[in-house]
């Protein structure tokens, strides 16, 4: 989802792009790679003036069983290892590599603020986010290298799309007691904020997300009302807890209100500045 908003906006701007796939390369704008063993062409990464990587196993692949925790980690680090392997041996490298990473690097931190200097949380997603974004160190200093921290992108086909399918079915809820921060970004502001990283000179962790905080009873509950459909029922972090165990946890429960403030501080301006004005857009 985040990699097509992002491929529309580059190519209104006039950007040439070569996709990685792992098929047989149906373009010229294409080229197969296999990160699972450590390949990609050399020749790829040195034409390049930026090389961005969005790639990962879902986190909506629920419950968590042990075996798909493993393919949620080993999938971040073949592919963020082997392009920065690439990029550090390259003798023309790129610019710049944006590296996917996110905010569940922070954890379940009620009551914080959370910027880019906080430490790192506790738990399965804290672990995950750490090593991704060390996959992603470049021995090549010549490549300024950014870890995308991204929260909750609110998008028709993203992880908003079963709480609005549960809004037109009428069963619209407040998840735990609501009171969990959610740190969101509209769709379109998450491509931008990849778009603006290019040419920025930040580097390192840069959070992700939107400027004005919401809880999870904000935003389920904006989308019910704006579906106009009932928000009446509760769901208790019981009930969530058995039914989808710690993928249910760190999914629907976890509290992290995470600042945008260093992206801002850049110059980065969000057009949709309110979680209202996100939902909104792809409603």
């Amino acid at each position: 989802m985040v990699g097509s908003e992002l491929k529309r906006q580059l190519q209104v701007d006039g950007h040439e792009i070569v996709s990685l796939v792992r098929r047989p390369p149906t373009s010229p704008a294409e080229v197969t790679w296999d990160p699972a063993g450590g390949k990609v062409p050399q020749s790829a990464i040195e034409s390049a003036d930026a090389v961005i990587n969005l790639s990962g196993a879902s986190l909506g692949k629920l419950p968590w069983l042990p075996g798909y925790k493993k393919e949620i980690l080993r999938s971040r680090l073949q592919t963020a290892g082997t392009l920065a392997a690439a990029i550090g041996s390259a003798a023309s490298p790129p610019n710049v590599f944006l590296s996917a990473s996110a905010v569940g690097f922070y954890g379940d931190r009620p009551g914080e603020v959370l910027t880019e200097a906080s430490p790192r949380g506790e738990g399965f997603l804290p672990d995950v986010v750490e090593q991704w974004e060390v996959a992603a160190h470049v021995t090549n200093t010549a490549t300024r290298v950014v870890n995308l921290r991204t929260g909750l992108v609110l998008g028709k086909d993203g992880s908003a799309g079963p709480i609005v399918a549960l809004s037109k079915a009428g069963l619209g809820s407040r998840l735990g007691n609501g009171r969990a921060a959610w740190p969101w970004i509209s769709l379109y502001d998450e491509a931008a904020a990849i778009r603006h990283l290019l040419t920025s000179t930040l580097s390192g962790p840069v959070n992700l997300t939107g400027s004005t905080p919401a809880s999870s009873d904000d935003i389920t509950r904006y989308v019910a009302e704006k579906l106009r459909r009932p928000y009446l029922l509760r769901v208790p972090r019981w009930v969530i807890l058995a039914a989808l165990q710690e993928a249910g946890s760190v999914l629907l429960l976890t509290s992290e209100n995470v600042s945008s403030t260093r992206l801002v501080a850049d110059g980065f301006g969000f057009r949709h500045p309110t979680m209202q004005q996100a939902i909104d857009e792809f409603l």
